[in-house]
């Protein structure tokens, strides 16, 4: 679909809104209609924005799988301490050790937790920077296609303009070669 085609079925939905029946600050609107502009408008959508939405969607996704993995191990980690503690005559050699490896774990899932929220950063600056990307090709197409079409109106008009001047010519010919004959 043309780049201002997403132009064209936001002005529908705007129109559409505007054609709802309006009760005080609220308006009620035909919502199958919406819902058809709306699903339009995401497959107006260039590939590019589809593609970093969905590249944002599977960092949030690998973002809450880090933090479930991390919340596992940690339950793990606690209940492992409290079988050991329960199940073994020596309470305190245990009960050392069941703190030593909950702070290993605990400082695991926070090196892990660090690693993933950097990833997370990472993956969220890149796509801003595609996104900015993708939007200054977005301008500078509209840029030419507008430059393109001021160009084809130049060259419309001065043909235009030719096409008078030829009409002109002709009718004055006629009238000197016509009119001299009377």
């Amino acid at each position: 679909m043309p780049q201002n085609g997403v132009y064209d079925l936001l002005k529908l939905l705007e129109i559409a809104v505007d054609d709802g029946y309006s009760l005080g600050k609220w308006t009620l609107v035909n919502k199958r209609e919406i819902e058809d502009l709306i699903d339009r408008i995401y497959a107006a959508l260039p590939v590019e924005v589809q593609e970093a939405r969905l590249f944002l969607k599977r960092k949030e996704e690998l973002q809450n799988e880090a933090q479930q993995k991390a919340n596992k191990i940690l339950q793990d980690a606690q209940a492992e301490a409290d079988r050991k503690l329960s199940e073994s005559d020596q309470l305190k050699a245990i009960e050392r050790e069941g703190i030593r490896i909950k702070n290993e774990v605990v400082e695991d899932c926070e090196k892990m937790k660090h690693i993933a929220l950097q990833d997370a950063e990472n993956v969220r600056l890149q796509a801003t920077d595609e996104a900015l990307k993708i939007r200054e090709n977005a301008e500078l197409y509209a840029q030419q296609v507008l430059t393109s079409l001021e160009g084809n109106l130049t060259q419309l008009q001065q043909g235009v303009k030719n096409c008078q001047i030829y009409v002109e010519q002709l009718r004055t010919d006629a009238v000197s070669k016509y009119g001299q004959r009377r």
